[in-house]
């Protein structure tokens, strides 16, 4: 499973929104909602998102194995 809770926080310390992240990026809505409930993005999306938090993948999500 993938957790986007790394986004949250590293937005926060970069005082980025998600109304910034629309707004003024032109992140879809969708995407956000996407990342909101764990639901997959695109790597294209995730390279756009490094790029405007000026970060790597680590800092926008982390993967969480399934313990069956």
């Amino acid at each position: 499973m993938v957790s986007y809770e790394p986004l949250w926080k590293t937005m926060s310390e970069k005082n980025v929104t998600t109304y910034t992240l629309i707004t003024k990026h032109h992140i879809n809505p969708r995407t956000i909602n996407n990342l909101k409930h764990n639901k997959g993005i695109t790597v294209g999306t995730l390279e756009q998102l490094c790029m405007i938090l000026d970060c790597t993948p680590n800092d926008i999500l982390k993967f969480i194995p399934d313990r069956q």
